[in-house]
């Protein structure tokens, strides 16, 4: 596996970055999977491909100093803020079970599971609980595709697929500002619905983190 060291980029940035290894990935027919991991500077709210930003203020954003994006990839709008972000790109064919979505969301993710093994933390896919729908950030949005510690949502992702490859990026919840997200998204947010590795560990460093994450499993 290849692996792009973490650095901080601004939003837009980052999302080049990103459709750029999946467009190199498809050009030189890359067997071989890339694992990156990155950071948001400033701040920065990232849409679905297809979702509809007219639940943003604008002037509210500006005057955080927070930017907007769009992601190659589905699913609803995250804040980028305080978190760890990964992405990885492979041949369906890598996968066992590439063909099939919510297959393909498990097999990536294991890797993730097997990271945070390092660290003392278990992750699963959460207990089975009711899909909720009509909002706008997508960790309030339970999925099959979910990393959840004690069924509280830690790590959301999402895909988009082309010419036979996939793209796979999600949020790792560090910690959030409650007011600030629930001031973006207008949701209320309830504790038993979301986590954060400093919830989890709080003596558990970004810096640490990042050196696990960053290591082959």
């Amino acid at each position: 596996m290849r692996y792009i060291s973490y650095a901080v980029e601004t939003g837009q940035k980052n999302m080049d970055i990103d459709a750029q290894l999946l467009e190199d990935a498809i050009a030189k027919n890359l067997q071989e999977p890339i694992f990156r991991l990155y950071g948001w500077a400033p701040a920065c709210v990232s849409l679905g491909r297809n979702q509809d930003d007219k639940f943003l203020n604008r002037d509210f954003l500006r005057s955080k100093n927070i930017d907007v994006v769009r992601r190659l990839t589905g699913g609803r709008a995250l804040l980028h803020d305080n978190e760890i972000t990964y992405s990885f790109i492979c041949p369906v064919s890598y996968l066992e079970h590439g063909e099939h979505v919510v297959s393909s969301y498990i097999e990536i993710s294991q890797i993730l599971i097997e990271k945070f093994k390092k660290l003392g933390i278990n992750l699963d896919f959460g207990k089975s609980k009711q899909i909720k729908t009509g909002f706008d950030y997508c960790m309030l949005v339970s999925t099959g595709a979910d990393l959840c510690f004690d069924n509280k949502k830690l790590i959301g992702s999402a895909q988009c697929r082309k010419n036979g490859y996939i793209l796979q990026h999600g949020s790792i919840l560090y910690d959030y500002d409650k007011i600030l997200l629930e001031t973006v998204f207008g949701e209320k947010i309830q504790a038993d619905e979301i986590t954060t590795v400093k919830q989890i560990n709080p003596d558990l460093t970004k810096e640490q983190l990042i050196e696990i994450l960053s290591s082959e499993v």
